[in-house]
C-alpha cells in the first residue's frame, strides 16, 4: 500500500484508508500503519499525535470521499429513474461489487470505538445525517421524513450485506431493499 511519491502525513492516511476500513481500527496497530505508510515512528508521531486522531481524521477523510462517490452516484443514476427511491439499492448495488466493499466505515467505527473513542462519534452521526441530507436534496419535494426513512433501509440494507454469505445473499439483501424503497415511494 506504500505510495512513496505522496507526502508523509497522505501516506500515513492512505495506510489508515485502506487498513482500518479493511481489517478495522482495533486490529491495526501503529506499527502495522507506520510500515504501510513507509514512515518513521517519529514522523507519524509528528503527524498524528496518537492512532485516536489518526482514526478521527480518517473518519473525515472517508466521510469526503463517500459522500462525493454517493452524490454523483445519485446524479448518475438520476436520469434513469428521476427520484425513484429503488435508485438507492442501484447505488448500493455498486457499492457491493467494489472488491474493497467491508460495509460502512462509519458503522462499523460506531460499533468497534465509540466506546473508547467517543469523539468519533458525532463524526459517525454527522456522516449518517449527511447521507440523509443528500438523498433528500436527491428527492427535491420528497420531504426529510421520506429521506430519514429510506436511508434508515439503506443502512440496514448495508449490515444485512455484511452478515450475507455471498453474491446470491446480496443480492436477495437488493431485492428486499428494492421492495421496501418501493413501498415508500410517494405514488
Amino acid at each position: 500500500m506504500q505510495t512513496v511519491e505522496l507526502p508523509a502525513r497522505e501516506r500515513i492516511l492512505a495506510a489508515a484508508l485502506d487498513l482500518f476500513y479493511r481489517d478495522g481500527i482495533r486490529a491495526t496497530g501503529v506499527d502495522r500503519l507506520i510500515a504501510a505508510s513507509g514512515v518513521a515512528k517519529l514522523t507519524f508521531y509528528r503527524h498524528f499525535p496518537s492512532k485516536e486522531a489518526l482514526v478521527l481524521a480518517f473518519l473525515t477523510e472517508r466521510h469526503e470521499r463517500w459522500m462525493a462517490w454517493f452524490t454523483e452516484a445519485l446524479d448518475r443514476l438520476r436520469a434513469k429513474k428521476p427520484r425513484d427511491l429503488r435508485v438507492l439499492a442501484d447505488v448500493l448495488a455498486e457499492w457491493f461489487e467494489r472488491e474493497d466493499f467491508r460495509g460502512c466505515a462509519f458503522i462499523n467505527t460506531t460499533v468497534e470505538v465509540a466506546q473508547s473513542l467517543p469523539e468519533a462519534l458525532p463524526l459517525c452521526q454527522s456522516h449518517k445525517a449527511d447521507m440523509a441530507a443528500a438523498i433528500a436534496k436527491w428527492l427535491g419535494g420528497g420531504g426529510r421524513a421520506l429521506a430519514d426513512a429510506a436511508a434508515l433501509a439503506f443502512d440496514g440494507a448495508i449490515v444485512q450485506s455484511q452478515m450475507a454469505l455471498d453474491d446470491d445473499g446480496r443480492a436477495a439483501v437488493l431485492r428486499s431493499l428494492r421492495r421496501l424503497l418501493a413501498a415508500l415511494q410517494p405514488k
